[in-house]
């Protein structure tokens, strides 16, 4: 087994028996109960992002170096043609570990976002009841402006826009603790996601992850 890759996976009800045949340590942070000692329960709050950032807050000393983030269940994320499996995700998190990649969006598709999350599929009749921010915006530019304390490019590109990426763990350290302590703070604010604050992380991984210090205010030091 591999000791550089250290995959942390947000569950809420998935069948995450794929994490044993990926070969990698692994923790994973449960939402949804029934998974044992061995799991890291967390409340059922915030999505995926108040997992990741759980996880970097109480890890931050001792991240592995290369972290990856996914979801309970991420296969679907991973390719257009809904083949990705266990060995093509292994692979190509071998390779992004070998070249030392920085940061690595691990969703099939790429998306560009304004500073309301648009274009954006909160609005569909046939998404109602699937998210309590349904209907809503996503506060983009509102979450970047407070976690950076600059004004956010009219557009972005999301790199992530699934929640699922890997990340060193010099990357994620560029920023102090305290800047993750704030993003932690955020997502526990929104507990239900109904201001979809969760969503708006998940179009600003790329960004959190860009080595840009120039982003840490002096709030953070």
């Amino acid at each position: 087994m591999r000791d550089d890759i250290r995959v942390i996976i947000a569950r809420y009800c998935e069948d995450v028996s794929w994490a044993d045949a990926l070969g990698f340590d692994h923790v994973i942070y449960d939402k949804g109960g029934g998974l044992g000692p061995d799991a890291r329960v967390l409340p059922n709050i915030g999505r995926e992002a108040h997992t990741y950032f759980s996880h970097i807050v109480a890890e931050y000393d001792a991240l592995a170096p290369v972290n990856v983030f996914l979801q309970g269940d991420p296969f679907d994320h991973l390719d257009d043609r809904g083949r990705a499996t266990v060995e093509t995700l292994r692979e190509r998190l071998e390779d992004a570990a070998d070249r030392r990649v920085p940061f690595k969006g691990l969703a099939w598709f790429k998306l560009k976002s304004d500073a309301l999350g648009r274009p954006h599929d909160l609005r569909k009749p046939e998404n109602e009841g699937r998210w309590a921010g349904w209907g809503r915006d996503i506060p983009v530019g509102e979450v970047f402006e407070r976690i950076f304390g600059a004004p956010m490019p009219r557009e972005i590109v999301c790199r992530a826009p699934t929640g699922n990426f890997c990340v060193t763990g010099e990357r994620i350290r560029t920023r102090p603790k305290a800047f993750y302590e704030f993003c932690l703070e955020l997502t526990e604010a929104d507990p239900r996601d109904e201001r979809n604050t969760g969503h708006a992380f998940e179009r600003l991984w790329q960004h959190i992850f860009n080595g840009n210090t120039v982003w840490n205010r002096d709030r953070y030091e």
